[in-house]
């Protein structure tokens, strides 16, 4: 039985090889003829043309440009001064929660963002402005602080901390 299954296959194989392909031949060729392929040209190479970069002597735009400390305007802060422990501190991070006399003198009871207490008289320097203390109140400390603009000059403000319940 294996044999005439065998023998079948092999009849059924070579009646499909059967060189009767002419018809499949003469299309392949006849499609062929009318297509040619077009390549486009390469385009030409441009000559290097040297460049000479002249701006060194321009600001790197990449870089934020630092302020001169000798900017115009006749007030500047003192910048050869020890910095007090509440100069580190962004004014709008501090609170004053107090206020105590001591000896006749007024002192601001100022709280830090890591909870830490000073206590500051007028005269203290507070905030990263160079925030001068002129006034302690029951309700309020005022600062004169001194800031640079963008011209390099320097002008003054008057800021206050208000006392926090």
């Amino acid at each position: 039985m294996k044999r005439l299954a065998i023998a079948f296959v092999a009849l059924s194989l070579t009646a499909c090889g059967g060189g009767n392909m002419e018809d499949l031949q003469t299309f392949v060729a006849e499609s062929g003829k009318d297509m040619q392929g077009k390549i486009e040209p390469l385009p030409e190479v441009k000559v290097y043309e040297p460049f000479t970069y002249s701006a060194f002597d321009l600001p790197d735009p990449f870089r934020p440009r630092k302020l001169s400390t000798g900017g115009g305007g006749g007030m500047q802060p003192d910048l050869n001064r020890a910095r007090e422990p509440l100069e580190s501190f962004s004014l709008e991070t501090l609170q004053m929660v107090g206020m105590v006399s001591r000896q006749g003198v007024i002192h601001a009871v100022i709280r830090t963002p890591d909870k830490a207490i000073y206590h500051v008289k007028k005269g203290n320097y507070v905030g990263q402005n160079f925030g001068l203390i002129t006034q302690i109140t029951d309700t309020e400390v005022t600062l004169r602080e001194i800031v640079q603009d963008s011209a390099g000059d320097w002008s003054e403000r008057i800021s206050t901390l208000i006392l926090q319940e």
